[in-house]
C-alpha cells in the first residue's frame, strides 16, 4: 500500500491526541494541537492560491507539477507545522539552508520555482534584498523572534495566518504521488532539488517500515496500531537543524511512529548544557548528533557536569565522521547507551548502520537495508562477496527519488538503469565484505589521486582523529610535481593540547598502509 505523509500523520493524531509530539523549550505541542496548526497552514497555503497545478502521471522524471513552499527557518515548531500542512495542501515544502549569501539563497529560490516562503523575522532583510528577483513569491508567513524585525511588505504574522481558519484538513484528494522534495547540502556542485513520492520516501527515511514484521506497512490501521502500543517511551532529540535532510528524518519519523520530538531549545549553535539537561528533563531515549563536530563539545560537558542521563539508550550519528575516538569516550561516559552510525543521503535515504557498544567499537563498516548494494566500478552489475577486494559504487533500488527537479541530465547520470533495474548512484565509494556488509570509502568527489593510488580523505580523517591532542582535522589534495596529488591534513588542536607532525604521522600509521 502507497501512503501520504499527511494523511499518516492525521490518522496518529487522531488516535493519540493528548499524547506530546513537539518539546522545545517551553513550547510543548501535543499530537492534536499539532495536527491542528498544521491543518491552519494548509488552509492558508490554499487560499493563497497554492497547491498542485499537474498530476505527477502526467510529468517527467525530473518535473514538478505542485507549487514550492520555501522553509527558510531556525529550528522551531513552525518548521514541522509548515511541512505538514503544505503536505496538506498539495504544497512541496523544501528546506533552505539560513546560512546562504544573498546570491546562493537567490539561486536557491530561483532553482527550486518557490511560490511561497515561511521564514524568521531575522531572515526578512535577505529576503527584501532578494525579493525584486522572484516575482513569483505570492505567499509570505513571517515567524516572530527575538530580532524584531518589521514585517515584509506584503507578508503576514505566521501566528495571525492562522487565527480562524479550520483545524481540519482542506477537502483535497491528496495523492501518495505528492512530493517530498530535499534540496542537496551542494557538496558536489550546487544544490538540488531531490524529487521524492511521498510514499517512496515514507518507507526509505521516514519509519515507513513495520517494527514488527520488518516489512512496508500494509494499511493505516497497522501504522496506527503500533503507534498506540508504543505509547509515550520513545522520546527523540535531535541537535541537527531542520534544514539538513537528517534532522527532518528524525522528526518525521518520531511523527509516524507517535513518539515525542525533542529540539534543542538554543537554534542558532550548539549547546551542550541545554541538550544534555533537555534529555535529563524529557526522559530521552535517542539522541541524534552530527559527528565529532556536535560529539566532542557535549562529551566535553559530560567532563565537568553530571546528568542524569538513565532514560537513554542509543545516539545516533548522522551527517558526518563520528571518530573512534568520541565513540569510545561516549561509551565510557554512557556504558548503558549504543552509539550508532546511520548511512544515508538525500537522493537515496537511509541506506545502512553501524553499531557501537561496550563490547565493540565498529567504524566505517556497515549493515545494509534492503535494496542498498555496492555496483562494479563500470556499473555493470552489482558486486557479490567473494568480490570482496574490488572498490564500487554504492547503490540503491526500489523506494528511491524521481530524479532532480528541471534537471534531466543529472538525473539521468546519477540514477542508472543496470541490468534492467533503475538505481540511484549518489558518487561514494565502498568495497562488498564477504560476510555481506559494506566497508564505506568515502565520497569520490574527496578521492585524491597520489602517484596513481586512490586516497579516500574521510579514510585519512578518521586516522589522525585517533590523536588525543586532535580536535578536528580536514583532509585535501593539493598539486605536486612528483606525485601529482599529496595527501595534506589541516588540523586543529584540543584547548592546552599540541603534537608535533612526527607524533600526528605515527598515530596514523597505526590504521593507515
Amino acid at each position: 500500500m502507497e501512503f501520504n505523509l499527511a494523511v499518516v500523520a492525521r490518522a496518529i493524531a487522531d488516535a493519540v491526541p493528548d499524547r506530546d509530539y513537539f518539546v522545545q523549550g517551553s513550547v510543548r505541542l501535543t499530537y492534536g494541537e499539532f495536527m491542528g496548526r498544521s491543518n491552519q497552514v494548509a488552509h492558508a497555503l490554499a487560499e493563497g492560491g497554492m497547491g498542485c497545478r499537474v498530476e505527477r502521471r502526467e510529468l517527467a522524471s525530473h518535473e514538478s507539477g505542485q507549487d514550492h513552499l520555501a522553509l527558510y527557518m531556525y529550528n522551531c515548531a513552525e518548521f514541522l507545522e509548515s511541512m505538514l500542512g503544505a503536505y496538506a495542501a498539495r504544497v512541496a515544502p523544501f528546506n533552505v539552508n539560513y546560512r546562504y549569501t544573498d546570491d546562493e539563497l537567490l539561486y536557491l529560490l530561483r532553482d527550486l520555482h518557490a511560490t511561497g516562503v515561511v521564514f524568521h523575522s531575522a531572515f526578512a532583510p535577505a529576503l527584501a534584498r532578494v525579493r525584486p528577483n522572484l516575482p513569483d513569491l505570492r505567499v509570505l508567513l513571517q515567524v516572530s523572534d527575538e530580532s524584531d524585525n518589521d514585517l515584509l511588505p506584503g507578508a503576514e504574522w505566521y501566528t495571525e495566518a492562522l487565527v480562524g481558519r479550520p483545524t481540519t484538513p482542506p477537502p483535497l484528494d491528496v495523492s501518495s504521488d505528492d512530493l517530498y522534495v530535499l534540496c542537496t547540502g551542494g557538496t558536489t556542485g550546487m544544490p538540488k532539488g531531490v524529487l521524492w513520492r511521498q510514499a517512496d520516501v515514507f518507507v526509505a527515511a521516514l519509519g515507513g517500515t513495520s517494527s514488527r514484521t520488518q516489512r512496508e506497512y500494509t494499511s493505516i490501521e497497522e501504522i496506527v496500531a503500533e503507534a498506540i502500543d508504543r505509547g509515550d517511551k520513545y522520546r527523540n532529540l535531535s541537535t541537527a537543524p531542520f534544514m539538513h535532510g537528517a534532522a527532518q528524518w528524525f522528526a518525521l519519523t518520531a511523527l509516524t511512529h507517535g513518539n515525542r520530538f525533542v529540539g534543542s531549545a538554543h537554534v542558532k549553535s550548539l549547546d551542550p548544557g541545554d541538550v544534555w539537561s533537555a534529555v535529563a528533563r524529557e526522559g530521552v531515549t535517542m539522541l541524534q548528533i552530527v559527528g565529532d563536530a556536535f560529539a566532542v563539545p557535549l562529551l566535553d560537558e559530560l567532563d565537568q557536569v553530571s546528568y542524569d542521563l538513565n532514560s537513554l539508550k542509543l545516539i545516533m550519528n548522522s551527517g558526518a565522521i563520528l571518530s573512534e575516538r568520541s565513540k569510545q569516550r561516549l561509551i565510557e561516559h554512557l556504558p548503558h547507551v549504543r552509539v550508532g552510525d546511520a548511512l544515508g543521503t538525500s537522493e537515496a535515504g537511509a541506506t545502512g548502520t553501524s553499531m557501537s557498544n561496550a563490547s565493540r567499537v565498529s567504524t566505517s563498516v556497515f549493515d545494509l537495508n534492503p535494496g542498498v548494494c555496492v555496483l562494479t566500478a563500470d556499473l555493470a552489475r552489482p558486486l557479490q562477496p567473494e568480490d570482496e577486494d574490488e572498490i564500487g559504487w554504492m547503490a540503491t533500488s526500489g523506494r528511491i527519488p524521481l530524479g532532480y527537479l528541471g534537471d534531466p541530465d543529472k538525473t539521468a547520470s546519477t540514477f542508472p538503469v543496470v541490468g534492467g533495474t533503475r538505481y540511484v548512484v549518489t558518487g561514494d565509494r565502498a568495497r562488498l565484505l564477504d560476510d555481506g556488509r559494506m566497508e564505506f570509502l568515502g565520497r569520490d568527489s574527496v578521492t585524491i589521486n597520489s602517484g596513481g593510488e586512490k586516497i579516500f580523505a574521510e579514510e585519512v580523517e578518521q586516522a589522525l582523529l585517533a590523536h588525543p591532542a586532535v580536535a578536528d582535522v580536514v583532509v585535501c589534495g593539493r598539486p605536486s610535481q612528483r606525485w601529482g596529488s599529496e595527501v595534506v591534513a589541516v588540523v586543529a588542536f584540543r584547548p592546552g593540547a599540541t603534537a608535533t607532525p612526527d607524533e600526528l604521522l605515527v598515530a596514523a600509521a597505526t590504521t593507515l598502509a
